[in-house]
């Protein structure tokens, strides 16, 4: 059996840049415009409900996170890339949590773009990520924010009226923690 989940997953990641070749973006969220609404799981894991702010069971709206601006990785187990750019993401994040002007003020969620809440957790474990990850086992967000190819970046900027606008959105190609935070503060106008 062993071996056999070997070779499924091994022929996955091998064929996974092909798919994503030949599945292009239908119509990716843009910077200017805003995150169609919908609603994830409240964690279980109560350091992880802290962190967004949350309280209570059910589901929650992005809007009640409690932060001002939210990087949203959009990401898959199968994905060659987003395994490579786990381990700096997560550096992102301690950048972030070890800097008293920036705890708080922004969080990091993940979405598994067709990822079962098993395959999630798996990722979570195998790449030690410390921040939430959500399951969008049947496509339904990934739908909702153009059919992205992974790893894909939005980064939402939460206004105090409560309204919010994505300030960038961008498919791989992360330059490492330090650069890509200081383009989430550029240009969510954080760094003036």
């Amino acid at each position: 059996m062993k071996k056999i989940l070997g070779s499924i997953l091994a022929f996955s990641l091998l064929a996974y840049p092909l798919i994503e070749l030949l599945a292009s973006p239908m119509n990716p969220l843009q910077p200017g415009g805003t995150l169609p609404p919908f609603s994830l799981p409240v964690p279980e894991d109560p350091s992880l409900k802290e962190y967004l702010g949350l309280s209570g069971k059910g589901l929650f709206k992005i809007s009640e996170i409690k932060t001002k601006i939210l990087i949203i990785e959009i990401f898959s187990m199968y994905c060659p890339q987003c395994h490579k750019e786990a381990p700096r993401i997560n550096e992102l994040y301690n950048l972030i949590e070890k800097d008293t002007e920036l705890k708080g003020k922004i969080k990091i969620i993940g979405i598994g773009a067709g990822n079962t809440p098993f395959e999630v957790e798996t990722f979570k474990k195998t790449y030690k990520i410390p921040f939430p990850l959500f399951s969008d086992r049947d496509y339904t967000l990934h739908k909702l924010f153009g059919e992205v190819r992974t790893p894909y970046f939005i980064v939402v900027k939460f206004n105090e009226d409560g309204t919010h606008k994505i300030v960038h959105a961008q498919l791989g190609g992360y330059p490492g923690a330090e650069a890509f935070l200081e383009l989430v503060l550029k240009t969510s106008g954080s760094n003036q």
